[in-house]
């Protein structure tokens, strides 16, 4: 019977050993397949990471430990030659130590609480790392930890400490990289030389000096703890601010150096129960070379470009020019900075304010509109007596807004440009225009009165609000945003994408005289802006040019637009609301600007040879309350561009071959006619006036002394196309018992002389038609 079944036993045993190998060599493909498949990820990964993530840091430090001062130069405009304008000096308190200089205490210190397996990793401790990441996958955390001292040391440099992944694996390469190009003494030595320690101060030198009033090599082992307590966490951990955080923190290295050997029990036990007595050091106050206005704007944006050329944070940027020894070529022209130095340096020669015991701070500018090299700057009056203080002409924290300054720029450049207006173009200023965009907001005009029917040129002259709005209605917020971002490089806050910011100059976070100046180039310089800059070329101490500062240029606009823009603008500086800046035969343009209830003035202005920009203003902003009259801006840019002009060539702006703009007439105006005449008959007065056809004009008669009205006082005229039919008549009766004279209406005032129109340009400023041919030529030479 047992062998009846053997046979069916065997085939069963073949079938289940045959079907066991099957999934054995199924199971074991598939593992080959992830196996290769992670290989390759693998590979791919780690070209990645090598190419992309472990890229862009550009570090040597040799930059670092040379200790030679970077060198400022200006090129002299007679000679041609670079002339030494400042050396470069550390605005930080930074002791270099070599490595030799720091004790071995300060090392195992460092080591015992920082990274106890430094010496034995190439950069990754990668037990520590693996514990950092299931501590964040498993608890949620979003902090890593983990980090190496050579890892800490790329995060102080490069100043990425962002808590993510990619980061983290960024940060992980580039140690293990760096450490096969550093020994561990070299980078336990520029550690401890860059680090922070709190209260400006940089390295343990320093803060040896800082805290101790010592070198470093005269340090206890109770010292040296409590200063290496302090980076970890420099607010937390300050023995001045916070000593018993710094005293645990202390004790807890003391014990690592126990536990770990570097110290004997004797030397923990001594070390814990000293008393530690902090002195400010005799060196911490320190002489420094107080840099002019203009040399900080050139260190700030050396610093800046270094790096992002490098991928280093701008802490060690400042640090890599301070001892790089580099050449740094900037645009100064001694002769314009002079100028300015002189008025800003004048504070009782500056326009006087009333209302308030604040200082009216300014800022001003100059550029070279052709190549957009800057000339000089100020960030302030007075006497500049520190470092690193706000310059109000070029720094972002110095922002404010350029009320109607930015209207050429903004609405009237881009819109000309896209053919929606000309100097021409016929636009109703008056209270009840409605926007399409915003039918609920309309601008009032700074004066609170309306002039009807007027044209681009003089809404421009007269700086009016209400057609600023209106042209930026036509031309859409929108494309406006983007004219002022894609062209002219403007930092908008996308909030700004509506009619206040962008028609009247509220601005989120306004703007600075250096932006302004850039895009008032566009002008002068045949419709290109171009970006001004403070330097040209850095080169290492070996000679080799490192960095080219090249200015951006953008095609901001048509020649023609540029010069009828100009046309206007020249206008509003020596007819309209800026004529207290007219250079007189030298040719002047330029826009006013006054923002938040006149807490901000400025005079954005040109002529052919320069650019300026001047702002006013407090730093906690509040009304401007001249002692007399005008705008300070105004004034003091006359003062400053008068005298740098004073010995230049008069020459005009330039005139392109092509003027002609296809005619935009705007709106179809019609003439009205008010009469007053006596009940007998008599017309006394008379006005004419213009309006667009179909608008309701309401009309009020004025009273006068010893008459009366007959009939309605207020009358509302619907304006016909046929100005026959546009009359209203107020009609008086003399109601006194004397013989009856003829009312003498006050006449009505006449406009000051920089309202009216400029007669040089009457007989041929129009864009419908090319100017006569017997014009006197325009120099060639810009």
């Amino acid at each position: 019977m047992a062998k009846k079944y053997e046979k069916y036993v065997k085939t069963g045993m073949y079938a289940v050993s045959g079907i066991f190998g099957l999934c054995v060599r199924a199971m074991l493909a598939v593992a080959l397949i992830v196996v290769t498949t992670l290989l390759i990820f693998a590979c791919i990964f780690t070209v990645y990471v090598k190419t992309n993530m472990s890229a862009g840091l550009d570090l040597s430090l040799d930059d670092y430990s040379q200790s030679l001062s970077s060198t400022i130069y200006y090129t002299d405009p007679e000679s041609g030659k670079p002339v030494d304008l400042v050396t470069v000096q550390s605005t930080e308190y930074r002791i270099w130590l070599e490595y030799e200089e720091i004790p071995l205490d300060v090392e195992h210190a460092l080591v015992a609480i920082e990274d106890k397996r430094f010496y034995k990793h190439y950069g990754v401790d990668w037990y520590r790392t693996a514990g950092a990441f299931v501590t964040m996958f498993m608890k949620g955390q979003g902090t890593f930890g983990g980090s190496t001292i050579t890892q800490q040391l790329i995060k102080n440099v490069t100043g990425n400490d962002e808590a993510t992944i990619a980061r983290k694996f960024q940060e992980i390469f580039t140690a293990m990289e760096f450490e096969r190009k550093y020994n561990k003494d070299e980078i336990l030595q520029w550690y401890l030389n860059v680090v922070y320690f709190g209260k400006g101060t940089y390295g343990i030198g320093a803060a040896a000096d800082k805290y101790f009033g010592r070198d470093v090599g005269a340090l206890t082992v109770a010292e040296i703890a409590s200063l290496i307590a302090i980076p970890n966490n420099p607010s937390v951990y300050n023995p001045y601010t916070h000593p018993e955080n710094n005293k645990k923190r202390q004790e807890d290295i003391l014990e690592q150096m126990y536990l770990q050997e570097y110290i004997s029990e004797a030397e923990y036990n001594r070390a814990k129960a000293q008393r530690l007595v902090f002195k400010q050091g005799v060196n911490t106050v320190y002489d420094q070379e107080i840099y002019t206005w203009f040399e900080e704007a050139v260190i700030s944006e050396v610093v800046a470009d270094l790096a992002e050329q490098r991928g280093i944070s701008e802490t060690a940027a400042r640090m890599l020019l301070s001892s790089g020894g580099y050449s740094i070529y900037s645009t100064l022209n001694p002769a314009v900075q002079a100028v300015l130095d002189e008025v800003y340096l004048d504070v009782e020669g500056l326009p006087k304010t009333t209302g308030t015991e604040k200082q009216l701070q300014s800022a001003m500018i100059i550029v070279d509109p052709y190549t957009g090299y800057t000339q000089g700057l100020v960030g302030g009056v007075g006497e500049k007596t520190g470092n690193l203080w706000l310059n109000r002409a070029t720094s972002d924290l110095g922002r404010r807004p350029p009320g109607s300054s930015i209207k050429p720029i903004s609405v009237y450049a881009p819109a000309m440009e896209a053919g929606l207006i000309t100097p021409n173009t016929k636009i109703d200023d008056s209270g009840d225009v409605v926007l399409k965009g915003k039918p609920d907001w309309l601008p009032r005009n700074d004066d609170r009165d309306w002039l009807g029917v007027i044209n681009l040129r003089t809404a421009i002259v007269r700086s009016r609000n209400t057609i600023a709005a209106q042209v930026l209605d036509w031309l859409t917020p929108d494309a406006s945003y983007r004219f002022m971002t894609d062209k002219l490089g403007f930092k908008l806050d996308p909030a700004d994408r509506d009619y206040a910011p962008l028609s009247i100059g509220q601005l989120t976070y306004g703007a600075t005289p250096r932006e302004m100046a850039s895009a008032y180039t566009m002008f002068v310089n045949n419709g290109v802006r171009v970006e001004a800059i403070t330097y040209t070329k850095i080169f290492d101490r070996n000679g080799t040019l490192v960095f080219e500062n090249k200015p951006v240029q953008t095609v901001a606009i048509s020649e023609t637009t540029a010069y009828w823009m100009t046309n206007i603008l020249h206008d509003a500086a020596v007819f309209g609301t800026g004529a207290e800046a007219n250079l007189g035969s030298m040719p002047t343009a330029g826009k006013t600007g006054t923002a938040g209830e006149s807490k901000d003035r400025w005079f954005c202005g040109f002529t052919p040879y320069y650019v300026g920009v001047t702002w006013c203003g407090y730093d906690q902003p509040e009304p401007i309350r001249m002692a007399g009259r005008g705008n300070p801006s105004s004034q003091i840019w006359k003062r400053v561009m008068g005298a740098i002009h004073e010995e230049l060539e008069v020459k005009d702006f330039t005139t392109p071959e092509n003027t002609y703009q296809p005619p935009v007439p705007g709106i179809n105006e019609v003439e009205y006619t008010v009469n007053y005449r006596t009940e007998a008959g008599t017309l006394f007065f008379t006005e004419t006036k213009e309006a667009s056809v179909g608008k309701d004009i309401e009309l009020t008669a004025p009273e006068y002394e010893n008459f009366e009205i007959v009939g309605p006082a207020s009358q509302t005229l619907t304006l016909n196309e046929n100005p026959e039919r546009n009359v209203v008549t107020f009609v008086y009766r003399y109601v006194s018992p004397e013989p009856s004279p003829t009312p003498t209406p006050a006449p009505p005032t006449p406009p000051p002389i920089w309202m009216s129109p400029p007669p040089s340009y009457e007989p041929w400023a129009s864009p419908d038609e090319p100017p006569p041919t017997d014009l006197p030529a325009t120099p060639a030479e810009q």
